[in-house]
């Protein structure tokens, strides 16, 4: 089981994370500045970072940032009272992967525990399930019931993304960026016509819907 680290200075709400993560199966280690989290986060040999952004000693971002610096790839949460524009900004910046605003549900932190942990066990393997889809993003191939789907790759790259991460919004022109050369020709137009191709040619899966957010993008609902 993964094992967490909790930087968070109200010991009161240290203490209930850590049983909770606990009383779940995770190993997970608590501390209360973010100088001590950073020198445990080097000797301790975490999956995950679940951090507070106002900390004595050194702050959640300084932490992040420092992180970061080692290792791009160590799943990091922000919990935080703090639920401005700008800090949220700055945390993704950074390179935190989630950010759950104070007052929340302890059964919410393990929920997001959980889906950040298996997104990043999918990444590694490069392998994903959804229903009776299967995907491998080595050998580029998709199959449903068995059958291979017959996807380009741009196709199988975008729908790769959206599974790997459900519920998240990709914007038209994230999408573009990502799985588009900046010279091309392609405009927002064209993103809907991959997603109506990708519908039409995924109809027969039974454990996903590609969703229209109207204004801004697709995402991936798991049925």
């Amino acid at each position: 089981m993964a094992k967490i680290l909790v930087a968070e200075d109200d010991v009161a709400l240290n203490r209930l994370t850590l049983d909770y993560l606990q009383d779940y199966g995770y190993e997970a280690d608590g501390y209360c500045n973010g100088l001590d989290a950073y020198n445990g986060y080097k000797n301790g040999g975490y999956d995950m970072i679940v951090s507070d952004v106002m900390m004595p000693k050194m702050d959640g971002f300084a932490l992040v940032e420092k992180i970061r610096a080692e290792d791009s790839n160590i799943p990091i949460l922000f919990m935080t009272a703090r639920e401005d524009k700008f800090s949220k900004q700055l945390g993704f910046k950074l390179g935190i992967d989630d950010y759950l605003v104070k007052p929340f549900d302890m059964d919410e932190l393990v929920l997001r525990v959980g889906a950040i942990l298996r997104r990043v066990k999918t990444e590694e393997t490069h392998a994903l399930t959804v229903g009776n889809l299967k995907m491998d993003k080595d050998e580029h191939t998709a199959y449903v019931n068995g059958v291979e789907l017959g996807l380009t790759v741009r196709e199988f790259d975008i729908l790769y993304k959206l599974l790997s991460n459900p519920k998240k919004t990709f914007t038209r022109s994230k999408l573009m960026d990502e799985f588009w050369d900046y010279d091309s020709s392609a405009t927002s137009r064209t993103v809907d016509v991959y997603i109506v191709k990708l519908r039409e040619k995924t109809e027969t899966c039974d454990g996903f819907e590609i969703v229209t957010v109207h204004g801004l993008g697709y995402k991936a609902v798991l049925k």
